[in-house]
């Protein structure tokens, strides 16, 4: 077999990345920069029994649904994780995710720490945690008000939360302070690459390295 034969015997299973902070620190916006520059991960597309907000497709940003017919999923043990926030349902269906990580797909999840804490029970040994800081306190309260997509009373709720999230911050494997995205999606992409690379993850390496040891 030629040496490019038995590297490409070697197979990776996909991962799944989470990002996870409180609203406004950025990890949406990182979460599009990194599905725009890396075309080797997708968007776990989340289900949700909240309203659309403008702009927003369904099955590309969320799948909008129901609460009873989200109640209905969560009977029939159809989501990886799930978690109520801000009185609305989120979950991730569990196939789609199954299906991408054995064909060696990466799959990038924009959620909570609730959920975070589900998936590590399910299937840690996939899991690849990044918890994303503010730089401050203000500044996560700028950006809030800045992107006008909530009114003052759900913007008030959501930095009050934000102390009780970011307490989690310690369960994750990796954190990064989001004081520039340009320098935030440095570091992602960095993460990945070394976490894609991780030995656990490489079908065929044993297979790999006894050929190069008897010279094939």
């Amino acid at each position: 077999m030629s040496n490019e034969g038995q590297t490409a015997a070697i197979r990776r299973r996909g991962l799944m990345l989470v990002l996870s902070s409180p609203s406004g620190a950025g990890k949406t916006t990182l979460s599009r920069l990194l599905l725009e520059n890396d075309p080797h991960i997708a968007l776990s597309v989340s289900c949700t029994t909240r309203e659309r907000r403008p702009g927003e497709k369904d099955d590309v940003d969320y799948r909008f649904i129901d609460t009873p017919t989200f109640r209905g999923m969560i009977d029939r043990g159809e989501f990886l994780e799930y978690a109520r926030v801000f009185d609305h349902y989120y979950g991730t269906p569990r196939p789609p995710v199954e299906e991408a990580l054995s064909a060696g797909r990466d799959m990038l999840f924009d959620i909570d720490w609730q959920g975070t804490q589900q998936l590590a029970e399910k299937a840690r040994e996939d899991l690849v945690s990044v918890f994303i800081l503010p730089p401050s306190t203000r500044e996560l309260e700028r950006r809030l008000i800045t992107r006008a997509q909530d009114p003052a009373d759900v913007v008030a709720r959501r930095m009050s939360k934000a102390a009780d999230e970011m307490s989690h911050w310690a369960e994750y494997d990796y954190v990064v302070i989001n004081r520039n995205i340009g320098e935030s999606l440095t570091q992602l992409k960095s993460i990945l690459t070394a976490e894609r690379l991780k030995r656990e993850r490489l079908y065929g390496l044993s297979e790999f390295v006894k050929a190069l040891r008897e010279g094939r």
